[in-house]
C-alpha cells in the first residue's frame, strides 16, 4: 500500500508518519505544501526521510494560494462569525489540491492527514479530496482507536517524539499548537483551552510570530497606499517598500505604474504582512463555533490580511453599486460558512463566487491607509470608476441641478404609504 501523508514536520504528523508505515505496512510518502510557513520548512525533507518516509515532496503553492484562494475570498469580504478571517480554513483546500496532484502522479492508494477527530480540518481535507479525487481513500489516524490508544493526548506524543529523537517545537511548557501560512498563524490547545487565560500579557508575548504587541509598535504612524484592479490588489506604495523587498529577495516587482510598485498576489501578501506585523495589526482572540459542534478558543495573527480586507472594503464603498453591494454582503455569512466548513470546491461556493466576481468589475482604484498601534485607519480613496459625486453629496449651495431636494418629498410620501396603512390597521 502507498500512502501520501500531509506532513508539516510538527508533532502530530511526525508521529503518525511512523505509525502509518508500521500499522499499514505501507510505503509512506510525505507531502508538504509550502503556503508560506517560512523557516518551519527548513530541514523538512531530511526530517521526513529520517522519520521513515520513502520520499518527501514540498509543493511551492505560495502564489497559487494567494491568487486562487486568498484573493477570491477577500473579494467576497468573507469573515466567519464576524471576526475570523479564515486563515486556516482557506489553506486546506489549497493543500488538498496539491496533495491530490502528487497522489495521482505517485499512484498512491490513499492520502492521510493529522487532523483530530474533534476539529474542522478533518472535514476540510476530506470534503476537498472528495470533490477533487473521489477514487482516493482518506486515512485519519486520530479517528482510529488504535492510534488514540497509543497516543491519548499531546503529552504522550511529545514523550514519544523525544524518545525517538524527533525534533518538534511543542513541549510540556508550551503545548499549544500552531498553524502558519501566508494569511495568518493560529494558536490553539494547551493553556489556550481556558477561555479566561489572558494571551496578551508580557509573559505570553513570546508566543506570537507575525506581529509585535500593539504596545510595542512604533509611536509614529505609517502610511501605505494600495492599487486595485477589478477587486484585486496589484500594487503598493509606501516609504519602506524598498527595505521590505530587500528583506524578501524572492519577491520580484512586476513593474511600476503611477508611483506604485506592481506585485504578484504573493508579493502583496508578503509586503502587507511585514507592514501589519510591524504595527501590531491583526491580532484576535476568539471563541468560535466549530463545524463538528463544539466551541473552541483560538488566538490568531492576520496582519496583512487585516490590511487587505480593510483596503478592499473601503474602495468598494466608492465604486460598487449600493444594491449589488447589499446582495453580495447578504451572502457573506454563507460564503464564510462554506469556507470554514470545507466546501470550497462545492457548487454553491462556486456559484456565489460567480456573483462576487461580477460585483468586482468596478472595484479599481487606490486606497490610502494609516497604520498605528494595532489599528488600520482609512485615510483616502479614489478611482476613475467612482460613483461618488461631490455635486450630489455637497451640503453647500450652488449645485441644485445635481440634486433637487424637493424631490425627496414625494420619495418619502411613497415610502410612507404602507407604514400609514399598517398603522391604521393596527389602530
Amino acid at each position: 500500500m502507498k500512502i501520501l501523508v500531509a506532513y508539516s514536520g510538527g508533532l502530530d504528523t511526525s508521529v503518525l508518519l511512523t505509525w502509518l508505515r508500521e500499522t499499514y505496512s505501507a510505503d509512506v510518502i510525505a507531502y508538504c505544501a509550502d503556503v508560506g510557513q517560512d523557516e518551519e520548512l527548513d530541514g523538512l525533507e531530511d526530517k521526513a526521510l529520517q522519520t521513515g518516509a520513502s520520499k518527501c515532496f514540498i509543493g511551492d503553492l505560495k502564489e497559487s494560494f494567494s491568487r486562487d484562494f486568498i484573493f477570491p475570498m477577500v473579494q467576497a469580504q468573507a469573515v466567519y462569525e464576524g471576526r475570523y478571517l479564515l486563515g486556516t480554513s482557506i489553506a486546506r483546500p489549497c493543500i488538498t489540491q496539491g496533495m491530490v496532484e502528487v497522489a495521482r502522479a505517485e499512484g498512491a492508494d490513499a492520502i492521510a492527514h493529522g487532523a483530530t477527530g474533534k476539529g474542522n480540518d478533518q472535514v476540510r481535507f476530506e470534503l476537498s479530496a472528495a470533490s477533487l479525487a473521489p477514487e482516493i481513500q482518506c486515512i485519519a489516524p486520530w479517528r482510529d482507536a488504535r492510534f488514540r490508544s497509543a497516543f491519548p493526548g499531546r503529552s504522550e506524543m511529545i514523550a514519544y517524539a523525544e524518545a525517538h529523537n524527533i525534533p518538534v517545537r511543542a513541549s510540556m511548557k508550551k503545548p499549544y499548537s500552531m498553524d502558519r501560512n501566508l494569511l495568518h498563524i493560529s494558536f490553539e490547545a494547551g493553556m489556550l483551552e481556558d477561555p479566561w487565560f489572558d494571551a496578551t500579557t508580557p509573559e505570553n508575548r513570546d508566543m506570537y510570530v507575525l506581529s509585535v504587541s500593539p504596545e510595542d509598535a512604533p509611536d509614529r504612524p505609517e502610511y501605505v497606499q494600495i492599487l486595485f484592479e477589478t477587486g484585486n490588489a496589484v500594487g503598493i506604495q509606501c516609504d519602506r517598500l524598498g527595505e521590505i523587498l530587500a528583506a524578501h529577495p524572492e519577491v520580484e516587482a512586476t513593474g511600476e505604474r503611477d508611483g506604485y510598485t506592481l506585485l504578484s498576489p504573493y508579493g502583496i501578501m508578503r509586503v502587507l504582512n511585514r507592514l501589519g506585523g510591524n504595527h501590531g495589526i491583526g491580532r484576535i482572540d476568539i471563541v468560535e463555533n466549530r463545524f463538528v459542534g463544539m466551541k473552541s478558543r483560538g488566538v490568531y495573527e492576520t496582519p496583512g490580511g487585516t490590511i487587505l480586507y480593510a483596503a478592499h472594503r473601503d474602495l468598494e464603498t466608492l465604486t460598487m453599486d449600493r444594491e449589488a453591494m447589499h446582495i453580495r454582503d447578504s451572502l457573506i455569512p454563507k460564503y464564510a460558512q462554506l469556507v470554514y466548513n470545507g466546501f470550497w470546491f462545492a457548487p454553491e461556493r462556486e456559484a456565489i463566487q460567480a456573483l462576487v466576481n461580477s460585483t468586482q468589475q468596478s472595484v479599481s482604484g487606490e486606497v490610502r491607509l494609516k497604520l498605528y498601534k494595532g489599528n488600520v485607519m482609512e485615510a483616502g480613496r479614489r478611482s476613475p470608476l467612482s460613483l461618488y459625486s461631490e455635486d450630489v453629496a455637497t451640503m453647500e449651495g450652488g449645485a441644485e441641478d445635481a440634486y433637487n431636494q424637493d424631490d425627496a418629498t414625494g420619495f418619502i410620501a411613497l415610502n410612507a404609504l404602507r407604514l400609514k396603512a399598517s398603522a391604521r390597521q393596527s389602530n
